[in-house]
Order: structure tokens, then sequence, then C-alpha cells
């Protein structure tokens, strides 16, 4: 009996000290859901040269006992949204089109608009219809969208998100405004999340318009991890009162306060990303040069092994692909080292076999 007692204890101090992160063999090459990077990432075409250098890539920085492991506080991605997770333009960035609807269209809002909000909203159709450019649209957009929304609380916000999402997409079939995710790099999302990557949504897109566009979508993203262009938010009752005076009590509500802080591009996206993150991410996903400078600081002098990632635009039959645009922005990936990610030859499907474009 006591030689049994003191096997079970000698077995029970083997399994005591064996490593923790050890797993079958049958397990190696797949992450904690089950799947290997082939089912994990199944809508990306076999070859493609992106998925294998993703792929490559986690193996690596999940690998306890090889040189580019990453521990898992500090394996975080940033992703661009408008044309690197969701559709771009149809016929222009979501919340362009969301300003458009709200000033010139919304029975309950078009007549109370302001001349400011007409003259940025008419603007936006002229580019839609005729292309010209405006000097200057983006921050006046940004101001609009501030100004047209004053007063709602972010619930109501929400809501008048989530009932945009709703109307259907001018450019495609079987799509609404809500859906045009693009499900490969939906995949990649859920890829990284899998193997310990925390994710991050970094857009020039107004903060709350982004949470309301993956508010109950499948893109697996919590709002504190969502990253806009930021407009005040104050409360129902403080008026022009500063906040340093104001005190918050418990019949206030919080509401947008109307007035516009920054457009979240360019180099303005490396500056959140220090102030709301607080480190240098190891991955990047973009898709234009209002995604440069994020995907440089994520790449430059980096203490871990680190990647960007570029879409390129390059899909005309599935896609409101621009083929100019695309090669640019492949041009710049072989000039910067960024890895090109080709929408038209490294996906099997964009939204899903029951969407086409018209």
């Amino acid at each position: 009996m006591k030689k049994q007692f003191t096997l079970i204890i000698a077995v029970l101090m083997i399994l005591l000290l064996l490593p923790t992160g050890c797993a079958p063999k049958d397990s190696v090459g797949k992450n904690d859901t089950g799947k290997s990077p082939d089912e994990a990432l199944s809508l990306w075409t076999e070859n493609a040269q992106a998925k294998k250098a993703l792929v490559e890539y986690v193996e690596a920085i999940t690998d306890e006992n090889g040189a580019d492991f990453i521990p898992e506080e500090d394996r975080i991605a940033v992703f661009d949204l408008d044309g690197t997770l969701f559709c771009e333009t149809d016929p222009n960035y979501f919340d362009y089109t969301l300003l458009v609807h709200r000033v010139l269209e919304d029975p309950n809002y078009k007549n109370k608009a302001s001349d400011f909000e007409k003259e940025v909203a008419n603007k936006i159709v002229e580019q839609n219809e005729t292309g010209a450019k405006f000097e200057g649209l983006e921050v006046q957009h940004g101001q609009a969208v501030a100004s047209a929304f004053k007063g709602m609380t972010i619930p109501e916000f929400d809501s008048y998100i989530q009932e945009f999402k709703k109307l259907p997409m001018p450019s495609y079939t079987g799509m609404n405004r809500g859906d045009g995710w693009y499900l490969p790099m939906l995949q990649v999302v859920d890829y990284l999340q899998a193997n310990g990557v925390t994710v991050y949504v970094v857009s020039g897109t107004d903060r709350f318009i982004v949470r309301g566009i993956v508010h109950d979508s499948p893109l697996n993203v919590p709002p504190r991890q969502i990253i806009g262009s930021d407009e005040t938010v104050v409360t129902k009752d403080q008026g022009d009162e500063d906040g340093l005076d104001y005190v918050y009590d418990d019949n206030d509500e919080l509401v947008l306060g109307g007035e516009f802080i920054i457009k979240n591009l360019k180099m303005n996206k490396v500056s959140v990303i220090m102030q709301e993150i607080g480190q240098q991410p190891v991955l990047s996903f973009g898709n234009s040069t209002g995604d440069s400078s994020m995907a440089e600081y994520v790449t430059t002098d980096n203490p871990y092994r680190s990647l960007a990632f570029m879409l390129c635009c390059d899909d005309t039959a599935r896609e409101n692909g621009n083929a100019e645009k695309a090669q640019k922005m492949a041009d710049l990936c072989k000039e910067f080292n960024w890895i090109p990610v080709s929408m038209k030859n490294d996906w099997t499907t964009i939204y899903g076999d029951g969407v086409t474009k018209k």
C-alpha cells in the first residue's frame, strides 16, 4: 500500500512539472477554436501570399519556444474600417451617406438643417455624381455630423444608425447598408482573436457611427476597442457650462454636444493609438494613404516582430473597385514593405454568395 501511495505521488509530481503550454501533437498549427489556419481562413484562396504571411506570422508569435514569441498582453492589432473591414464607398463612405440622408432626405430633420449642413451634404452629392474634390470636406463633414445630430442621446443616435443600416445598398442586390462586411477580413479578425490577439478598430469615421455599424454585426469587437473621429458629449442639462464647473446629477442623460473635435486620419491615428491603447501594436491593417502613418508606426522600431497589411481595391466585378487606386497601393506596398491583399485574387468571395454587384 505504501509503494502504491508513493507511486501516485510521483506521478502527480511529474504532471505538475509538465509545461502548461504543452498540447497534443494533432493540435499543432490550430487555434483555440480547433480549426486549422486553412479552415479558419477558408474564404481566402489557397495561394494567397497575404494569407501565408499572416499564418506564418501568427504561428511564430504564438510559439513559446520561438524567437518571435509575443506575450498575449502585447499581441495587439489595429484595423481601419472603411475599405479594410467594411464596404468603403457606395457611392461614398457610410458616414457621408448617413449625413446626406439626415440633412437632405429625413422628413423629420431636413427642414431643420442648417445652411452649413446642407452645403456639406450637397458637396457630398456632387462628389458622388461627378467625382469632384472639395478641400477640407473631411473636417467639414465631421462638423456637419456633430451639429446635425446634436442633442441626441447615445442610444437615440445608435437607433438612428440601426434604421439607416436597413436601407438597401444602391450598387448591390441582396445587401443592405449595414451588411457590407468583407467576409474574408472577418475571418482574419476571428483568427487573430482565437490566437490571443486583441483587436482594435481605428477609423476615420465618427466613433459613435462606427460603434453603430458594429452593433449587432458579425464583427466581435467591443465598443471600448473602437476608436474613431470624435465629437463632444455633454449632458442634456449642461448647456454651455464647462465640465469643470458642472456636476452630473441623477436626472441627467448624456447627449451629443454638437461640436466636432478631431478627424482621426493619417498621423492622428498614431496619436490616438498611443493615447487610448498606450502601446505599439504589432499588426496593422489598412487600405489607403490615410492608414500609412499607422502602418509605419506599427512596423518602425517595434520591439516585437510586426507586419502591416494593405488592401488593394482591384476587384471591379464583385466590389466597387478602382484599378488605378489599387495599383498605386500595390506600388506603395513594394516601397514600404507592406503586405498587399488583392481583393480580386486573394478572396473566394467578398460579401457572400447572395450578394451581387449591379
